[in-house]
């Protein structure tokens, strides 16, 4: 299964809206062109929270760039997504909210994070609990689990602030399972890998503006716009690269 993470776009309803300096639409079109010629054709994409920048009318400039792709595209909100606003725009083919994938050996599952007029994250019961019951039926099955916020400290006070506040809770969830092969996330703006008990931790750049890892208080990294391709094989292996545009 080849599927490409696309993380934190911020996107406005004005074609040339800017975050951080940078113009996030021409950004966005310069990492989809990048992955085409790289890593296509692949079986999905996700997009894994802050398609917009607070702005609901930006999911007319998401779906601008993404109906015409041809594969599907699972998609998650972020803290600065507009959740109806979000569905009405994302509840047709080919987006999906939320929910499940299954393919061949895989199981991808997208969750939840975000608290309505928060930054950080939170999982909460009901979402553990369905987290917990699409794991056990799908025991025979790999799974990649995906969400917005860090489930783990990024090493960055500001930062660690504002990340999955029930960590431990969703840790000690997966920690139940031993078909989970990766963990997924975006809202840090910067890139991860890491390993936690045999299970592979992943955060993407934004394809916009990033964060400078390791930062006391809230500092911009000067690395460009970045994407992370996943190849998930049968034998639960996850072959994975954080590509800088």
């Amino acid at each position: 299964m080849r599927l490409l993470q696309f993380t934190d776009p911020h996107l406005y309803a004005d074609r040339q809206g800017r975050l951080r300096g940078v113009e996030t639409l021409a950004a966005l079109h310069k990492v989809i062109e990048h992955a085409q010629a790289n890593h296509w054709p692949c079986d999905g994409i996700l997009a894994t929270g802050d398609l917009v920048q607070d702005d609901p009318g930006g999911y007319a400039t998401f779906r601008e760039v993404f109906d015409s792709l041809g594969v599907p595209i699972y998609c998650i909100p972020g803290n600065h997504d507009d959740l109806p606003a979000m569905r009405a725009a994302l509840t047709a083919a080919p987006y999906q909210m939320g929910g499940t994938i299954r393919n061949g050996a895989w199981q991808v599952v997208l969750l939840d994070s975000c608290i309505d007029g928060e930054a950080g994250g939170h999982l909460s019961a009901t979402s553990l609990d369905a987290l917990d019951r699409a794991l056990t039926a799908g025991r025979d099955l790999h799974a990649l689990v995906c969400l917005h916020h860090q489930p783990i400290p990024m090493g960055s006070r500001w930062l660690d602030q504002v990340g999955l506040a029930n960590g431990p809770d969703f840790l000690a969830t997966l920690d139940r399972h031993r078909n989970v092969r990766g963990v997924l996330w975006g809202h840090v703006h910067q890139a991860y890998d890491g390993d936690r008990k045999g299970v592979e931790f992943m955060s993407t750049p934004s394809t916009c503006a990033q964060f400078l890892p390791g930062s006391e208080h809230f500092e911009l990294d000067r690395r460009p716009p970045g994407y992370r391709w996943l190849e998930l094989g049968a034998d639960g292996t996850i072959s994975t690269r954080v590509v800088w545009v």
